[in-house]
């Protein structure tokens, strides 16, 4: 039997609510296979900083480091209660980013999908999404503007100033651009490189290593776009795109976007894959304003879940199997309250509900 430890960060807000959720669908996949996990629940976040002064602190740490994977919930605070926590210290600079540069994950994915048949759910017009939406942002997560050099202060005009550094050498644009070449061949071969090279030279050293890497995948087809163009063709042709790769702080925006279009950031897990260690968590925020309320959409927690079966653990079929499942629940016509528009016929449940009748839809399928 195989046996995998999971380091468990519920994070803050509807964090614990949907990693609660996530944890149902796993111990039902321990029932189904020949496979144990053994939780490693940690502090992380504004929960951390609150609890140990550090939101990324040392016992955290220990347990990440020895985990085989990682399954991270939404961090953060609202903007006023984050004014309690020293900025350099808030969950995003104090954690998130400390975790990605540790665990060098530098491949981001993030999958923006929608079947035809759960169409109703975008608030784009049924001839726009077409057949469905299927799109993959790869995005790079270790380098670029939020991890460059930082400075503050005051000019010699006594202003008060900002500067910040967006830095990239040609590894790391050339590590993240390998990833996504490869996931492009296994699917439609059409890879959309998202850039601002007619402003930007760090897209220009982008594009350069792009050209160089392209030459080992000729059956591959490259589309450059330019970022805020692929952000409008974004909501008037979603359709046209597959695989798309980009820049850190693109990819933060585009995935974004990439939710609105789907009708709910509740519908964006995501994978963070480094060379020795992955983590995974939900694209969207901690949502304090709706935390305790059973109302948040745990999609994208159980979708990390699913990404975590197929790239951690090597377990394609079950992973596949909680997609389908969840895609179930919605054909039945049952979703959360992000989802459930008034009118739109959809019967509204609560976050906890919407787990078991994942947890009931993949008892019902075939064991792999």
């Amino acid at each position: 039997m195989k046996h995998y430890k999971i380091a468990v960060l519920a994070g803050d807000g509807i964090g614990p609510e949907i990693t609660r959720e996530a944890i149902k669908v796993l111990k039902l996949i321990e029932e189904r296979n020949d496979v144990t996990f053994e939780l490693l629940p940690a502090a992380f976040g504004a929960c951390a900083y609150f609890e140990f002064g550090d939101a990324f602190p040392p016992s955290t740490i220990e347990i990440c480091d020895r985990a085989d994977a990682i399954l991270k919930g939404p961090i953060g605070l609202s903007h006023e209660e984050s004014k309690q926590i020293p900025i350099d210290k808030q969950p995003e600079r104090g954690a998130l980013l400390p975790m990605r540069r540790r665990y060098n994950t530098y491949a981001n994915f993030r999958p923006v999908s929608l079947p035809k048949a759960l169409a109703h759910f975008s608030p784009l017009k049924p001839e726009i999404v077409g057949e469905g939406i299927d799109i993959i942002m790869v995005r790079e997560l270790v380098g670029g503007l939020y991890f460059g050099a930082k400075e503050t202060g005051v000019n010699e005009q006594g202003l008060r100033y900002v500067k910040e550094t967006l830095e990239y050498d040609e590894q790391q644009i050339k590590q993240i651009l390998l990833q996504a070449f490869k996931l492009a061949r296994k699917r439609k071969k059409v890879l959309h490189n998202i850039h601002k090279s007619n402003v930007l030279k760090s897209s220009v050293l982008w594009n350069e290593i792009l050209d160089e890497v392209a030459k080992d995948f000729p059956d591959v087809e490259v589309i450059h776009q330019l970022v805020d163009s692929a952000a409008t063709n974004l909501c008037l042709k979603p359709t046209q795109f597959d695989v798309m790769v980009m820049e850190n702080m693109f990819g933060d925006i585009l995935s974004d976007q990439g939710g609105g279009i789907l009708g709910s950031l509740g519908l964006m897990p995501s994978a963070c894959i480094g060379d020795e260690k992955a983590y995974y968590e939900p694209s969207h925020g901690s949502a304090p304003d709706i935390a305790g309320k059973n109302i948040a959409n745990p999609y994208s927690m159980i979708g990390s879940v699913a990404m975590m079966l197929e790239n951690s653990f090597a377990m394609e079929a079950e992973a596949k199997n909680v997609w389908n499942a969840m895609q179930a629940v919605f054909a039945d016509g049952f979703s959360t309250a992000d989802l459930s528009k008034p009118g739109s016929g959809v019967k509204m449940i609560g976050t906890d509900a919407f787990g078991d009748k994942v947890v009931e839809k993949l008892k019902a399928m075939p064991r792999v």
